[in-house]
């Protein structure tokens, strides 16, 4: 039996986790916090097959001055920390170029078009199935110009398949009848869906993995011992862990880790936020972005969370929690009628790549390494196939897509 140390417990290296003991694998997790803490924790629910437009479009260099400027945009960067951000903005703004997000198009369509048949049966395994909806997703907009602006998007997903249709203002009233009057035109994407709990979810999947004989430790990795080309151990607080295989899924910190096996990754963490509200007055009946605004309104478990913005700013920033106040106050425009009670508000790193483009398969460099980090804000969305195909190569398995596009030395 293959042993294999993944380190990280959020969705990504919890369904790798679980794909490797399908496949036979002995599985040890180690992160420091508990499983779904981090960045899944606090994510928007949303489970989009047909989200392969890159974050980097062609004409993305206009908006660096708005994004410096504005406090309320939806993307922003702490002046503080622009001297820390400006290369990676200059590979984010390369990548822009109409030829590259073709590529980063593909190569997310190729990853994110299974996503429900791979969480199957995870779900099933996990006893999670109630955790899912398939009810689609809206996107709403304003006026006809913000639609008109997002001709290109809209177009590129059309080319790789996917399902849109295209509503007036009567029939966004007609499918959400609490939306605001100020909504002009709408997208729905019939083969969406959403997560209503996507801790619970993850949770439910480290509850699997411990059933099925894995061992999650929360334990901080701070060190990696060496072999001539393969990891030894690994180093925490606790002790050594001797590691056969080693798979790095941490998310917004796996570039530290990468650094040990010699690759450099131009990996940010771009802070999203959330603002909750339990027990409100009226909630929608699928997620619905506000497009000009950036951010998505998603039915939980627990209330109706508005989630969304990114803002540069580093891994030590404190918070700037007046971005989750602006999306409530957003929210609340976008149903004039909603009310509730009490509001939570949360702020988490998503782990971005230039090109919006995942790193998923082994290290050219050593034995044994394998990574999976990188995801943005499509962790949830890609999550099972990730694990899959984590699995699979770790495993000597044909791997079901074809690895080459998220291979880590492509930058």
């Amino acid at each position: 039996m293959r042993s294999v140390t993944v380190v990280g417990a959020g969705v990504i290296g919890m369904c790798v986790a679980a794909y490797l003991q399908r496949m036979g694998a002995s599985v040890t997790v180690l992160d420091p916090i508990e499983p779904g803490r981090s960045c899944s924790f606090g994510n928007a629910g949303a489970l989009s097959p047909t989200a392969c437009v890159p974050v980097a479009t062609p004409g993305i260099l206009k908006q660096v001055p708005k994004w410096l400027a504005d406090t309320k945009a939806p993307l922003v960067v702490r002046w503080s920390y622009l001297p820390w951000a400006a290369p990676w903005l200059m590979r984010f703004v390369r990548a822009s170029t109409k030829r590259e997000v073709e590529r980063s198009a593909a190569t997310l369509r190729a990853l994110l078009r299974p996503v429900f048949d791979c969480y199957e049966p995870l779900l099933k395994e996990a006893g999670a199935e109630s955790l899912i909806r398939r009810e689609g997703q809206l996107y709403v907009y304003e006026t006809e110009a913000a639609y008109q602006a997002d001709a290109f998007a809209w177009e590129l997903r059309r080319r790789h398949g996917a399902r849109i249709e295209v509503l007036s203002s009567q029939e966004l009233r007609e499918l959400e009848p609490n939306l605001a009057p100020l909504f002009t035109k709408g997208i729905l994407l019939p083969e969406h869906g959403h997560c209503i709990d996507p801790f619970g979810l993850v949770q439910a999947l480290a509850d699997s993995v411990r059933r099925n004989g894995g061992t999650i430790l929360a334990q901080r990795v701070l060190d990696i011992e060496m072999d001539a080309d393969r990891p030894r151990a690994v180093v925490t607080a606790a002790g050594r862990h001797a590691v056969d295989v080693l798979v790095v899924a941490a998310g917004a910190w796996s570039h530290q880790l990468a650094r040990h096996f010699g690759h450099r990754v131009p990996l940010e963490t771009q802070r999203g936020y959330h603002a909750m509200l339990r027990d409100p007055s009226c909630t929608p009946r699928r997620p619905i972005m506000w497009a000009e605004k950036r951010f998505m309104a998603t039915p939980m478990q627990a209330g109706l969370r508005f989630a969304g913005t990114v803002e540069l700013a580093g891994l030590d920033a404190p918070p700037d929690y007046q971005r989750a106040s602006v999306l409530l106050e957003q929210g609340k425009r976008m149903f004039p009628s909603l009310s509730g009670g009490e509001v939570s508000r949360w702020m988490g790193h998503r782990p971005c790549l230039p090109d919006s483009v995942p790193v998923i398969g082994p290290s050219p460099h050593v034995r044994n390494v394998y990574f999976a980090f990188g995801h943005g804000h499509l962790g949830l969305s890609t999550a099972s196939t990730t694990g899959r195909l984590v699995a699979e190569l770790v495993m000597g398995a044909k791997p079901f897509i074809d690895p080459a596009p998220y291979r880590i030395d492509r930058f």
